[in-house]
């Protein structure tokens, strides 16, 4: 129960006891009628439990964002994000300013600011959310009575940002892409781009793949096991690195593999010893920013990337390594692959609750589906252009009896299922000189001019030694 006293000739004071036992006071009334209301008021409050203690609200945002950050029970790399932002943007601007004291007009005013400085926008929202994060958890501590944080409700209208489809590759783009990373990287990363392509997972599921999980059989079946404990490598804003769960619960899944990645797995195992799956030519776990800088944009981007390599072209622009989940996805798409089938290769849920329950993947679906991927594997080796080194793709050539194009004739199989046209466009955005290619019966049909002036010499379709029309 609050009390008051007086601290002077014409001074009253309220004291009253905190939960935890300890007192303290509000001065500077100048009556003791003043002061016994506002001690009544204390009273009240506290016996409706909306009493606030006024200490509370003088903590300053260091110190509370400490004390909020030791709270935390969130994934590492959250973390690390939340501490980068305090310690970059919000303490230097709200450090020292008690929480009581931040309020709406003066936040909103500060993102402004941090907008005209040129931080991203998405950036600047960030923040903010944190910002509010924070205020919000300090009011349910009670700290404060509310989050002064609120959204805009009067200005301008601002339009909605439009969202940007992310950049797929067909069969071929993705495998022309892996062999460009050998060329500028090496076969591991190559097979890792394979892989991700043909396989569907998620980057950190792939660099985080150990032996055990990976299970190849003497007759080209085989299959990845997403561990749900430690299936897929994280990596910090710091640079830590650490096995742990996957994306999702449904992340830990089974995926199948087609028979030439099978082989080409097994020859990749053969060569290395390290626990991991896949590594860097330097035989250390993957990180992602590196892996993009170093083989993923130069192979896709060509002269137009950053870090450009001498003797890459453009293949697709922009592509990504999750642009190799994408393209899978596309891929099952256009083969006719079922909902259900599809969700359960990437670790998804179907958004039909009932369809999720009752659904089920049968072997006959399964096996479709690896004759899809496998037949589009072939495909794509025979659209490639053979200019650059292709040795490291070579333990899949002996499937089905031979190379996927003849050499003993000019007709290439692989290509009968083929629409003309798409044959066309994409022999058409080969750099080369003098290139053989096949229509969609698989005939040969002459040599076409290069369009982007690089002599090559790349050949289309790998076949007999040239003797047609020159």
């Amino acid at each position: 129960m609050p009390w008051i006293e007086q601290c002077g000739s014409h001074s009253w004071r309220v004291r009253y006891r905190r939960p935890d036992g300890t007192t303290d006071s509000v001065s500077g009334f100048p009556t003791k009628r003043t002061a016994q209301d506002h001690a009544d008021d204390i009273a009240s409050d506290q016996r409706r439990g909306t009493w606030l203690d006024p200490m509370g609200g003088r903590t300053t945002l260091a110190v509370w964002s400490t004390d909020w950050l030791a709270a935390l029970d969130v994934d590492p790399r959250t973390e690390d994000n939340y501490r980068s932002i305090l310690r970059i943007h919000i303490l230097p601007r709200w450090g020292a300013t008690a929480l009581a004291d931040i309020s709406n007009p003066d936040a909103h005013r500060w993102a402004h600011q941090l907008n005209a400085t040129g931080l991203a926008p998405t950036t600047v929202e960030s923040i903010m959310k944190l910002l509010s994060l924070i205020l919000t958890d300090a009011a349910e501590d009670r700290r404060i009575a509310a989050n002064p944080l609120r959204p805009h409700r009067r200005g301008r209208r601002r339009p909605v940002a439009r969202r940007t489809e992310v950049i797929w590759a067909q069969p071929a783009e993705a495998l022309h892409v892996a062999d460009q990373i050998a060329a500028c990287y090496g076969p591991e990363g190559a097979l890792l781009v394979v892989t991700a392509a043909w396989s569907g997972a998620r980057w950190g599921e792939l660099v985080g793949l150990q032996r055990p999980n990976l299970r190849l059989f003497d007759d080209d079946t085989g299959y990845i096991a997403i561990d749900p404990d430690i299936g897929a490598l994280h990596e910090s804003c710091s640079g830590r690195l650490w096995l742990g769960p996957p994306k999702t619960t449904e992340s830990a899944r089974i995926i199948a593999l087609p028979p030439f990645l099978v082989r080409l797995l097994r020859a990749h195992l053969e060569h290395h010893d390290h626990r991991h799956v896949f590594t860097t030519p330097n035989g250390d776990l993957h990180r992602r920013s590196n892996f993009a800088r170093r083989a993923m944009r130069p192979a896709a981007d060509g002269r137009h990337a950053t870090t450009t390599v001498r003797g890459l072209h453009t293949v697709k622009y922009g592509l990504t390594f999750k642009g190799l989940r994408h393209s899978h996805k596309t891929w099952m798409i256009a083969d006719a692959i079922p909902d259900i089938a599809q969700s359960r290769r990437l670790g998804h849920v179907l958004s039909d609750k009932v369809q999720q329950a009752y659904s089920h993947v049968a072997s006959e679906v399964e096996n479709r589906l690896l004759e899809h991927l496998q037949r589009r594997w072939d495909s794509a080796v025979c659209l490639t252009a053979a200019g650059c080194d292709t040795t490291w793709r070579d333990p899949a050539l002996s499937l089905r009896g031979g190379a996927p194009c003849n050499g003993s004739t000019r007709r290439c199989p692989y290509l009968l299922s083929l629409p003309t046209a798409y044959v066309s466009r994409y022999v058409s955005r080969m750099p080369y000189q003098r290139t053989q290619a096949c229509d969609r019966s698989g005939s040969y049909v002459g040599e076409q001019p290069s369009l982007a002036g690089e002599a090559r010499g790349e050949r289309i379709c790998p076949g007999p030694p040239r003797t047609g029309p020159s």
